[in-house]
């Protein structure tokens, strides 16, 4: 195992751990250049992306400038710093019309990290509130389990959710189908609903969009209404993949709140992905303003410029995620926002023409690198600071 990358995830491991931690601008591009100059020496696909833009640890001065990745080269590159025999695990994408899944490969550390910012941000943005108690919540899954499906990071997460809480082996009412496609155990969830009800326990139910349109559906079929006790809370996450019908999300939210009796303010929506190691959460109602966690940074780019939009414009978000230690920390998405400040609404999916093998070094994301923000030019080699 590396030790200068193993050094620097423990590092953030106890930055991330911290609660209401911060990372100060000028700290987080002190991490950024550190950590960009180590993925350049240790990850060899990375390194060629890298110099085929002319963007070294010598050439750039500033978090912003540093090589962006977009998430279609996780399909073709392996864009990891860990040798194959130090790949313990391996996160899949999970869209449906994919010749071939992106990659996100992990070990041991990478996963101790990823497991340690995944919590210490959703403990903070789904369990925080008044009149919930965690210790006597239920916690009810509408995913399959990590047995069923090992290479899903949400499913990872979930699990992990469920050992942080204490929970019992058995809150995922989801399980896979003959072909490996996500399915709702209908009867399960409606027991682990009644259940909460009887018992007087707040729920917590974590699900992606399809499963909640899967198990509503068929909740409006039978006329059945259910009235979760106070306190309980539902974060939906993801997109709906061809998996069920698309609905506005403003119409998915009504609907739980009509047939599971949890209030808009309680319901959580998500953003994740299997390329990154953090999530963001929304902290808002309407529209749902999404914010990372202070170890990661957002920029909203226009696909025509390569540059920051501004407040109020729509562009394509690039995430700089200090979590993603082993693998490429700046991610180029294909998703569509909105910036609202130093966070984002959610769109939808930009469509392009998927480029392949070498295609992917020339596609939009040779744009030129931003310049850094004024006064915050950072002088490589500086020694870190205390988190502000």
């Amino acid at each position: 195992m590396n030790k200068e990358l193993s050094s620097f995830a423990a590092r953030l491991r106890e930055m991330s751990s911290t609660r209401h931690s911060t990372i100060g601008n000028r700290q987080f591009s002190e991490l950024a250049l550190e950590l960009f100059a180590l993925q350049y020496q240790h990850n060899p696909a990375y390194q060629k992306i890298c110099d085929a833009r002319g963007l070294t640890p010598e050439t750039v001065e500033h978090w912003t400038q540093i090589p962006a990745v977009p998430t279609r080269a996780f399909k073709e590159l392996e864009l990891s710093c860990l040798p194959p025999g130090e790949r313990t695990a391996v996160f899949y994408s999970s869209g449906t019309t994919e010749q071939k899944p992106s990659r996100h490969f992990h070990c041991p550390d990478s996963l101790e990290l990823y497991e340690t910012s995944l919590w210490s941000w959703f403990e903070p943005n789904v369990l925080a509130g008044s009149r919930f108690e965690v210790q006597s919540s239920k916690l009810i899954v509408l995913t399959p389990s990590l047995e069923q499906a090992p290479h899903s990071s949400l499913v990872h997460m979930f699990e992990t959710v469920r050992r942080k809480l204490g929970a019992s082996k058995s809150p995922f009412v989801g399980q896979t189908d003959p072909g490996g496609a996500w399915v709702l155990n209908f009867d399960a969830a409606v027991t682990a609903l009644k259940s909460a009800i009887g018992h007087r326990q707040s729920a917590i139910l974590l699900g992606t969009a399809f499963s909640f349109v899967h198990l509503l559906d068929v909740l409006t079929e039978r006329n059945l209404h259910f009235n979760l006790p106070a306190g309980s809370r539902v974060l939906e996450t993801g997109g709906y993949k061809n998996r069920s019908r698309t609905i506005p999300k403003e119409e998915l939210h009504a609907l739980i709140t009509e047939r599971l009796g949890v209030p808009a303010e309680n319901i959580i929506c998500e953003y994740g992905m299997s390329e990154l190691s953090s999530q963001a959460y929304d902290l808002t109602i309407h529209p749902c303003i999404f914010h990372f966690p202070p170890w990661a940074r957002v920029q909203i780019i226009s696909p025509e410029t390569g540059r920051e939009v501004a407040g109020g414009e729509t562009g394509l978000i690039r995430v700089f995620d200090l979590a993603n230690v082993f693998s490429v920390m700046a991610i180029q998405t294909e998703d569509l926002v909105v910036r609202h400040g130093h966070g984002f609404e959610l769109i939808g999916r930009a469509q392009f023409v998927e480029p392949r093998g070498c295609s992917l070094m020339m596609v939009e994301f040779l744009a030129p690198p931003l310049s850094p923000p004024c006064g915050e030019r950072v002088v490589k080699g500086r020694e870190r600071g205390p988190i502000t």
